[in-house]
């Protein structure tokens, strides 16, 4: 894991960016595991609690929310250890993404999705079962 040998937990400026190009409004309500990857233009609103565990990645440009002023969900995100969210993606209120899961990119996460599968599509289906995780942690 030589590309998180220097990784350190983020700090944000007082309008909830990083130096990385991405924010979170109510960080504070952020739970952030070790050895995370954001990518670039995601924006996580924690309103309502968002938890992301250790060697979670996500894509750049994904959206990821705990409070929908549209159809007024609110609910925290559980994004379990080592699932990994591909870029566009939008997570919705109240989901969970279990352990080692794959979210295709472009997918709409409106209910939970299961550990140890793929799941992609708008809204996002399971489409495969996966056997392993490449964390080499349990």
């Amino acid at each position: 894991m030589n590309r998180f040998k220097k990784w350190k937990k983020p700090e944000f400026d007082d309008r909830g960016n990083t130096r990385w190009n991405w924010m979170c409004q109510h960080h504070e309500n952020l739970e952030l595991g070790n050895y995370v990857d954001i990518g670039a233009f995601t924006y996580l609103n924690a309103k309502n609690g968002i938890d992301i565990e250790d060697y979670v990645q996500i894509g750049s440009h994904c959206s990821i929310y705990s409070v929908s002023t549209i159809d007024n969900k609110e609910g925290a995100v559980l994004l379990k250890k080592n699932c990994r969210i591909g870029t566009h993606s939008v997570i919705m209120p109240g989901v969970t993404v279990g352990k080692n899961s794959v979210i295709g990119a472009f997918s709409f996460v409106n209910r939970d999705i299961p550990d140890n599968v793929i799941a992609m599509g708008i809204p996002a289906k399971v489409v495969k079962s996966i056997e392993n995780d490449d964390t080499g942690e349990d």
